[in-house]
């Protein structure tokens, strides 16, 4: 697309399904190259990945050639199909219904990088489920609580 300019920063948090720990050290960083190279293969760039076991944290640099949902779908679907594949795992793996997407300014963008490369540190303190909540009050979206989380069985 000649003469388009854009700066869209979105961070995208999802977890894993009712959000079982499922995600382990032995195949995280796999994981996160996966998803990396799909975010590439659609013209994205990915700023910064990390979670922990039960989620994930995305700031993605996006281009407007791709709607958010549709980056969303692919990178769960296909992520999901390859850890099932490669067979990291005793049980079926998939990701919960839904997903967070924040935008940011460019002046936001080296916190929002740091917040979520210390992940581990932060979950000490605050739950994902809080976590999550806050992002949803900063953000100023209505939400419906019952449809939030899917609970853990």
């Amino acid at each position: 697309m000649a003469n388009t300019y854009t700066q869209i920063h979105i961070q995208f948090v999802f977890a894993v399904k009712h959000r079982d720990g499922l995600i382990h050290s032995t195949f995280k960083e796999e994981l996160y190259q996966y998803i990396a190279g799909i975010i590439k293969y659609h013209n994205h760039k990915l700023l910064v990945i990390n979670g922990m076991p039960d989620h994930l944290h995305l700031l993605v640099g996006m281009r407007p050639t791709q709607s958010i949902s549709e980056l969303m779908q692919d990178i769960k679907a296909s992520s999901s199909k390859w850890i099932n594949e490669k067979q990291f795992l005793k049980v079926k793996f998939e990701w919960q219904e839904g997903y967070g997407a924040f935008s940011y300014s460019k002046s936001s963008v080296n916190r929002v990088i740091d917040y979520i490369k210390n992940q581990e540190q932060h979950h000490t303190i605050q739950t994902f489920q809080e976590e999550y909540l806050e992002f949803l009050k900063l953000f100023d979206i209505e939400y419906d609580a019952k449809y939030v989380f899917k609970e853990p069985m």
